[in-house]
């Protein structure tokens, strides 16, 4: 199973040590504010099991996000297929954090070490970024990676807008 390392973060597989801060993170209607809501204990358990199944089985997806000085969870980002059904297709990259960690850069951190996995190593052509409209904290995490927004792939989800960030492979900056 492959791990990616910045300075301060491992991006790893999850552990059964990290449901229970992955559950109360997923209970925080301000994490989940752009997400459908909270998730009980059973949702965020089922999802950690797919997650997990996906990297063992593929070696890259959403991987497990740990600050190395401390060794705690604090959420998770990584890459995957855009959801089938979406007018969108290609690799998405994606992040969530428990909410006492915004704010520190480490949502940053740790999506430039999956461009440079996703360009580098998987040799991906080009990686999307999908967020509700009014989720600017991750336009602005968008944005500091380098991608642009594609407002003609926009579209609607439900009662939601989601917009539609890209990044080509000649144009990541390492």
């Amino acid at each position: 199973m492959i791990e990616l390392r910045t300075e301060r973060l491992l991006l790893r597989g999850w552990r059964d040590t990290d449901l229970d801060p992955w559950a109360a993170m997923n209970a925080d209607p301000r994490v989940r504010e752009f997400l459908g809501g909270p998730l009980t204990r059973e949702e965020s358990a089922a999802a950690m099991a797919r997650f997990r199944a996906t990297i063992q089985a593929r070696g890259w997806g959403w991987w497990a996000v740990e600050v190395v000085e401390t060794g705690a969870f604090i959420g998770f980002t990584g890459l995957d297929p855009v959801e089938p059904g979406l007018p969108v297709s290609g690799v998405e990259i994606g992040w969530r954090l428990s909410r006492e960690t915004w704010g520190h850069g480490y949502a940053t951190e740790a999506a430039r070490a999956c461009l440079d996995h996703g360009f580098r190593r998987l040799g991906l052509p080009e990686i999307l970024a999908i967020a509700a409209e009014g989720n600017h904290r991750s336009h602005a995490v968008m944005r500091r990676l380098g991608m642009t927004r594609d407002p003609a792939a926009d579209f609607d989800e439900g009662l939601t807008r989601s917009v539609v960030y890209r990044i080509e492979r000649e144009r990541w900056q390492p």
